[in-house]
């Protein structure tokens, strides 16, 4: 039997929660340099703060996606985990930006770096079964819009997370740190909407997604239960060797893609800090590199809308030219926008340059996955989604590695590294046309 067809919002409910989900999620990633810089960091080691993230999700996704197939409560399987990972990202958003406060634990940079490795930890313990949530309840004819929606809701929290401390800062909230503080009002009350935020959104898809019973969930994935309960004792090593071959094509055009992406997110601050600002942003303290910490988040904002928009345009793009094509041009705006960042010196231009990027986040957030999951065995859907993220993982792992390096080859230009971003954002584009698709 084939899986029956969602309705569009049955497919929504499923994905309802990560725009939550993404709205912390892009919290971190417009702020996390900027708080860790106000805690101590210095530029030319931030990176290394971020690596703890992507090492955790290397390790912890297929953990997740593994123990998920095998899990059936009355909540199904993945939910027990999404609603899980929220909590404790939710909590690990609340203390963050309060790292100052607990100088009696431990240092506060030591104390932010401990934060942000549990809030991506538990992000990516919440990530990864809503990927296989929609694979396990959408049937093919569908997937490219029930990814395509998925990506639409997280670029939605995107944008509303990317500008929340600057919407908070226009309210007169305290956009530099108060005597006693080393993180911004502003910053802080945007972690705690957030993590409200995150949770009730979960707890939508929680109460208003009901997933397939076990023996449901086999008549419509054609699985002979007895066959699978024999065989659970291949290990994760066996499942690599046994991925079909598009799992490491998209894997090379992720490394390249998720590569760009964390040089961008880890450098963006500080880059524009130093092209716009100046001389005024070179204390982490001071108004001109909060200002510059604000604006990334609007930059982030605008390409997470741009995306969004685009997310939903990406299914008939994809029919029209084909889902390749479609995947490939994305990535190569996207790699345009973040080389163009070199030659602009007004904050409002940066604005054109995100364009390309948010085309890019789409695709990424949309696609590779649709390709996927067509090609993964039903039984073993968590799994692979969950190992697949080693393809998100180890290019940010890599790239945090070497951005410390770079920008020191560069001279301390954190600008160079945007363009190396862009560049690594190119090639992605440019390796898609070594995937071998299934048709259908």
């Amino acid at each position: 039997m084939k899986k029956p067809k969602l309705s569009f919002w049955q497919i929504l409910n499923l994905s309802f929660g990560f725009l939550g989900v993404q709205i912390g999620y892009s919290l971190q990633n417009g702020n996390t340099s900027r708080i860790l810089e106000a805690l101590g960091a210095d530029v030319h080691s931030i990176g290394y703060f971020w690596l703890a993230a992507p090492m955790a999700g290397l390790i912890v996704q297929p953990i997740i996606g593994l123990s998920s197939d095998k899990t059936w409560t009355r909540l199904g399987r993945r939910i027990p985990f999404i609603l899980f990972g929220s909590i404790i990202s939710a909590l690990a958003m609340f203390f963050m930006p309060n790292a100052g406060n607990f100088t009696n634990l431990l240092p506060p940079l030591v104390f932010g770096a401990v934060m942000l490795l549990l809030m991506d930890t538990s992000f990516n313990i919440t990530m990864q079964p809503f990927r296989a949530l929609v694979g396990d309840m959408v049937n093919d004819e569908q997937k490219n819009l029930g990814y395509s929606l998925q990506s639409a809701l997280i670029n939605f929290g995107a944008v509303f997370g990317s500008l929340l401390p600057w919407i908070l800062s226009k309210a007169q909230v305290s956009n530099v740190p108060q005597a006693g503080q080393k993180v911004a009002d502003s910053v802080i009350w945007s972690f705690y909407i957030g993590g409200a935020i995150l949770l009730l959104s979960v707890l939508w898809t929680v109460f208003r997604t009901k997933e397939y019973a076990p023996k449901e969930h086999a008549l419509y994935n054609d699985i002979d239960l007895e066959a699978v309960d024999k065989s659970e004792k291949s290990n994760i090593f066996t499942l690599i060797s046994n991925a079909p071959k598009i799992f490491w094509q998209l894997g090379i055009v992720q490394f390249f893609s998720w590569f760009a992406l964390f040089l961008m997110w880890v450098y963006t601050t500080r880059a524009i800090a130093n092209q716009v600002w100046g001389p005024e942003a070179l204390d982490a303290k001071s108004l001109g590199f909060n200002e510059a910490g604000d604006w990334t988040g609007v930059m982030f904002a605008f390409y997470s809308a741009i995306a969004a928009i685009y997310a939903l345009l990406i299914p008939t793009i994809a029919k029209a030219i084909g889902r390749k094509q479609t995947y490939s041009l994305s990535l190569l705006l996207g790699g345009i926008g973040l080389i163009s960042i070199f030659l602009v010196h007004d904050k409002y231009l940066l604005l054109l340059s995100m364009v390309g990027v948010g085309f890019a986040w789409a695709a990424i957030l949309a696609i590779p996955y649709a390709m996927l999951s067509s090609s993964l065995p039903a039984e073993k859907m968590g799994v692979y989604m969950g190992l697949f993220n080693g393809t998100i993982t180890i290019p940010q792992i890599a790239a945090g590695l070497l951005g410390s390096t770079l920008i020191a080859f560069f001279g301390g230009a954190p600008i160079i590294i945007i363009v190396i971003a862009g560049i690594s954002m190119a090639i992605a584009g440019l390796s898609v046309f070594f995937i071998k698709e299934k048709t259908a």
